[in-house]
C-alpha cells in the first residue's frame, strides 16, 4: 500500500517536505553545501565580493555603514532572535519552562550540555594563539535540526522525550544568549546603551499598559536595534528583549500577541533569514590541504566539543540530577533514548556559526574558516550517530499515550 506522500506527485512532495519539521533543516544543509561548493571553485572571489560590499543606511546623523555580511549576522539575525525571544515568553508562561518541576531534568542537562563542550574545547586548543576566544562555539544547540532529526522518526518518539530536547533546547538558546551579551561585548558606548535603555523602558512600559498596537511596539524595538547596534552589544540581543516585552494577553483579545507574531514570523525565518545566514556564514575555502585542515585543533576542538562534550555533559548532569532525587526520569522514556536525544544536542549549526562569527571575527581571521569546518563535521557527527542511536532505543511501534495531545 502506498503511503500519502506517494500518491504525490514529485513538486507536491517537495512542498509537503519543506512545510514539515524536517523541511528548514534540510534547505540549511543545502544552503550550507552550495556555499561551501561556491568556495571551492572558481565563483569564489564572487561570493567574497558580494558579502564584502558595503551597505549605507542613514537617518540624519545617524549613519550605518556595514558590508552585506554584517548587514545579515547583525540585522536579519535580530529577526531570528526576536522570535526566540517569542518562544521562549511562550514557554516561561505556560509551555514546558512554565513548571519548574517539570523542567529541572532538562534545565540542568543544558547546563551540563553547554559547560563539557566547551571544557573539551578548550583543552583541544590550548596552545592555539587566539583560538580561546572559540570556547563558545560548541556550547549550543540548534532547535530546528535537533527537532528536525527527532521528527524523522515519527511517532515512535514518547511526547515526553520531545518535551525533554524541546525544553533543554530554549534553555541553551537562553543560555546562549548571556553568553553573547558578558563574553562577546567589546568597546561599549555609554551614550547608546543609555538610549537602548530608555527604548527597553518604553517597551516595558508599553506592555504594562497592555498597548496592543504591533507596529508601536516593532518602531521602538527598530530604535533599541540601531542603539544597541551602536553601543558595541551585540544587536541581535535587541531582537530578544523586544520579543520578551511583548505582551503575552490583552485585554478583549482572545488570541495571544506572542503567539500571533510566532506563526507570523516562522516562515520567514525559516525559509528566508536562516538559509541565507547559513549561505553566508558556511562558505569555507578548503584549499590544497584538502580535508587534512579538519586536523586543526580548532576543527578537531569544535567537532570533539559537539559530538563528545554535549552528549557527555548531558548525560553526566541527568546522571546526577536523578541520582540526587531532584527530578524523576520522565514517564516512557529511558537511559537509551535519553543518550540518543543528547547527541542531537550536538548539533550545533546555526547558533554555533553565529557564535562563531562573533568569536573569529568574520572572513578576515584565518581561524574563521577552520570554525565552520568543525561545526559541520561535529552537527553532521552528532544528527547521524543520535539517528542511530534512537533508531535501536524506541519502540519498533508507534507511540501513543492515551489522552495525550500531539506536541507542535
Amino acid at each position: 500500500m502506498n503511503s500519502p506522500n506517494q500518491s504525490l506527485g514529485p513538486l507536491k512532495q517537495i512542498k509537503a517536505v519543506l512545510h514539515s519539521e524536517v523541511g528548514p533543516g534540510i534547505l540549511l544543509v543545502i544552503m550550507a553545501v552550495l556555499a561551501m561548493t561556491i568556495m571551492n571553485s572558481p565563483l569564489a572571489s564572487y561570493y567574497e565580493d558580494i558579502f564584502r560590499t558595503k551597505v549605507v543606511f542613514g537617518v540624519g546623523p545617524i549613519v550605518i555603514d556595514k558590508p552585506f555580511l554584517l548587514w545579515v549576522n547583525d540585522g536579519l539575525m535580530a529577526i531570528f532572535f526576536f522570535l526566540i525571544g517569542l518562544e521562549i515568553k511562550r514557554e516561561l508562561m505556560v509551555g514546558h519552562l512554565s513548571d519548574i518541576r517539570q523542567a529541572l531534568l532538562p534545565l540542568g542537562a543544558a547546563v551540563g550540555g553547554m559547560a563539557a563542550p566547551a571544557i573539551v574545547y578548550l583543552i583541544v586548543t590550548h596552545g592555539v594563539e587566539g583560538a580561546a576566544h572559540g570556547w563558545a562555539i560548541p556550547a549550543a544547540t540548534d532547535i530546528a535540526f535537533a527537532i528536525g532529526v527527532l521528527a524523522l522518526l515519527g511517532p515512535r518518539v514518547p511526547v515526553p522525550l520531545k518535551v525533554f530536547l524541546l525544553t533543554l533546547a530554549v534553555a541553551d538558546d537562553l543560555g546562549a544568549i548571556i553568553i553573547i551579551a558578558l563574553f562577546y561585548t567589546e568597546h561599549l558606548s555609554i551614550g547608546s546603551l543609555a538610549v537602548a535603555f530608555a527604548a527597553l523602558g518604553v517597551l516595558i512600559l508599553m506592555n504594562y499598559s497592555n498597548v496592543g498596537n504591533k507596529s508601536a511596539y516593532l518602531f521602538v524595538g527598530f530604535i533599541m536595534w540601531v542603539a544597541v547596534l551602536k553601543s558595541g552589544v551585540h544587536a541581535t540581543l535587541a531582537g530578544v528583549a523586544l520579543g520578551f516585552c511583548i505582551p503575552y494577553t490583552l485585554p478583549k483579545q482572545e488570541s495571544s500577541p506572542v503567539v500571533r507574531l510566532e506563526h507570523e514570523l516562522h516562515g520567514f525565518s525559516s525559509y528566508i533569514v536562516l538559509p541565507l545566514f547559513a549561505f553566508a556564514n558556511a562558505g569555507v575555502a578548503i584549499g590544497e590541504q584538502g580535508l587534512a585542515i579538519l586536523g586543526h585543533p580548532v576543527p578537531m576542538g569544535i567537532a570533539a566539543g559537539l559530538f563528545l562534550g554535549k552528549p557527555l555533559g548531558v548525560m553526566l548532569c541527568c546522571f546526577l540530577i536523578l541520582k540526587l532525587g531532584i527530578a524523576q526520569m520522565p514517564r516512557h522514556v529511558n537511559w537509551g533514548q535519553l543518550f540518543g536525544v543528547s547527541l542531537l544536542c550536538g548539533i550545533g549549526f546555526t547558533m554555533s556559526l553565529f557564535i562563531g562569527s562573533l568569536a573569529f571575527g568574520g572572513m578576515g581571521n584565518p581561524l574563521a574558516g577552520l570554525d565552520r569546518l568543525g561545526i559541520l563535521t561535529g552537527s553532521i557527527l552528532s544528527a547521524v550517530v543520535g539517528f542511530i542511536v534512537l533508531k535501536k532505543a524506541l519502540p519498533e511501534r508507534s507511540f501513543c499515550v492515551l489522552g495525550a495531545k500531539p506536541l507542535h
